[in-house]
């Protein structure tokens, strides 16, 4: 969940209802049914939903920093091409496209990395609240159900 929230292209499947923040979720409540015998409850899918969206939420920030420090200098590039091409643009939206590429060159790396911060935090509070949501529901949909007795209407077959 992390790293796919940290990935340039691949974050923007957080758009969808905060997608990789809810699946780490129900991801944790799968694996914590499927490494015990009776079934998980509500409270135990909501609760490790919600330690995977913290470890998520921190493995976010480690891996978007060296992301962010090697995705920047194509993205100066692409956007110094995109400003030299809006030739046809209106004025306002080709100034708003330098102005932004003025103040990315001028943050540097300490502001870049403090901008990460505000998004770890953004992310904790966030990311909390979804991946909780996830590790509950992903409870209710990999619970395993316990039969005691025979099948309804017949026998146990015993094994040779």
């Amino acid at each position: 969940m992390g790293v796919l929230s940290a990935l340039p292209i691949v974050a923007a499947g957080n758009l969808c209802c905060c997608l990789w923040v809810v699946s780490g979720g129900l991801i944790a409540a799968y694996l914590l049914q499927h490494n015990q015998t009776a079934p998980i409850t509500p409270g135990d899918g909501a609760a490790v939903g919600l330690i995977a969206g913290l470890i998520g939420a921190l493995t976010q920030f480690v891996v978007a920093v060296p992301v962010g420090l090697l995705v920047a200098p194509m993205e100066q590039l692409m956007l110094g091409r995109l400003t030299d091409m809006a030739g046809g643009m209106p004025p306002d939206v080709r100034d708003a496209l330098e102005r932004y590429g003025n103040q990315s060159r001028q943050m540097g790396l300490a502001g870049m990395i403090a901008l990460r911060i505000v998004g770890l935090f953004f992310a904790l509070f966030i990311g909390s609240i979804f991946s909780t949501l996830g590790g509950l529901l992903g409870a209710v949909i990999f619970r395993k159900h316990i039969t005691t007795g025979p099948p309804e209407g017949g026998h146990y077959v015993p094994l040779p």
